[in-house]
């Protein structure tokens, strides 16, 4: 394992991998995010930073480099893609949507997931909840419309000069559904606004196993491995991982991994793992989520690495201070990680900023990653691309004591 002298040594190259959470879309998103978000903490903060295209082979990312603390800094900053999975898992027709709908409501609450997790946080459970409440609104409405135009079109053949009759009734029906169909394609068209569509696919893609990783996601947890692995054979500083939102129990799966199979050089890198506004109970809470529950339970014991998990009871989507590892019922006695803290969004944002932002909750969910006007110990472009190593940074941190630390999930069983 890396030594505590390299642990504590300053960093002047470092390479970075994002683990993004369940989203479909292309990883200049979150270069765009790096670049605008990053200047405008850098000018906050009084420090410099600056990024350029990455010249390295490998998966999408950019080079940063910085000035902190009077130390200049390289990173090279990657993003682990997974968005293609994602997008093939949201491909699902209107009708098979639905369909999931029953089927993931029925595992939460066939399960006792759900009562469980509501013991936690109510705000994810709440955001779980917002789909199928959304989606079944739209189909009463749909329905309600569809009712509406055929009642309408055959009260109007009474005034014919004839008997209605079946063929009436077939056509007032034909127009009825019809109509019908085309509400519920317009609200799926604008789900950009209403998120229905895209958090019930969220939800049913960890859902559909029972919290067992599908086969696609395993292949794609190995490649991942493997980066990682070869990054830590290279002649920087400090490896560090960071996974957002359900990015981050694909970040605890990756990492034991690679642990596991003794890939962390005695003497190489720090290696380093951030764990974003995490949703992991939406998974280690359900049946079939031994894999996960059982990298959780590895990963907190082992000191090849450092573990800070960090969220905020500001962010509605995360399972804000709940310990991932404690909460799935999985604590060993040997437990080091993850150290638990708040990013505080009441105190690191300012009172006009946190009204801005306090009812836009898809973008707090996001706000790890951007700059903070009143910045207390947690910034993500001084972590990413400071002079410290994680483990430096947060030595003497302790953990937030409103943090939730008592095991309730109801499976709690784990591989040999």
């Amino acid at each position: 394992m890396a030594s505590e002298q390299q642990q504590a040594s300053q960093v002047k190259r470092r390479r970075v991998f994002y683990i993004p959470g369940y989203d479909p879309i292309h990883p200049r998103r979150y270069r765009e995010l790096y670049r605008k978000e990053g200047a405008e903490q850098a000018e906050i903060s009084g420090y410099d930073i600056g990024l350029k295209p990455k010249a390295t082979k490998g998966p999408y990312g950019w080079h940063v480099t910085a000035t902190q603390e009077g130390a200049r800094v390289e990173a090279d900053i990657e993003v682990l893609v997974w968005s293609d999975i994602v997008r093939d898992s949201m491909s699902s027709t209107i009708p098979a949507t639905y369909i999931q709908l029953v089927r993931t409501a029925w595992t939460y609450i066939g399960s006792g997931a759900l009562w469980r997790l509501m013991k936690l946080r109510k705000g994810p459970v709440i955001a779980a909840l917002y789909p199928v409440g959304m989606l079944l609104l739209q189909l009463v409405l749909a329905l309600a419309i569809a009712f509406g135009v055929y009642s309408a079109l055959f009260t109007a053949a009474l005034w014919l000069p004839m008997d209605p009759n079946l063929l009436l009734q077939i056509i007032a029906l034909c127009a009825g559904a019809g109509v019908g169909v085309a509400v519920l394609r317009w609200f799926r068209a604008r789900d950009g606004k209403f998120f229905a569509y895209y958090l019930m696919h969220d939800y049913a893609y960890s859902a559909q196993s029972n919290g067992a990783n599908p086969p696609e996601l395993e292949a794609r947890i190995a490649e991942f491995t493997d980066l990682i692995a070869e990054a830590l054979t290279q002649d920087v500083d400090e490896v560090l991982v960071v996974g957002h939102s359900s990015g981050a129990h694909v970040g605890v799966s990756v990492l034991a991994d690679l642990i596991r199979a003794g890939r962390v050089p005695p003497s190489g890198p720090a290696l380093g793992f951030l764990s974003l506004g995490q949703v992991v109970p939406m998974v280690s809470f359900l049946p079939k989520a031994e894999r996960l529950r059982t990298d959780l339970k590895y990963l907190s014991a082992r000191a090849e690495l450092n573990w800070v998990d960090v969220s905020a009871p500001g962010d509605g989507c995360a399972f804000a201070l709940c310990d991932p590892v404690t909460v799935s019922g999985v604590a060993p006695a040997d437990k080091r990680w993850p150290l638990v803290f708040s990013a505080a969004f009441t105190q690191t944002l300012s009172p006009k900023r946190w009204t801005e932002l306090r009812w836009r909750f898809f973008r707090l969910h996001f706000q790890y990653l951007c700059a903070f006007d009143q910045p207390g110990d947690y910034d993500y472009f001084r972590i990413t691309a400071g002079p410290m190593t994680l483990a430096e940074r947060y030595k003497d941190r302790a953990p937030s004591k409103s943090r939730i630390d008592v095991a309730i999930s109801k499976y709690t069983s784990v591989g040999s």
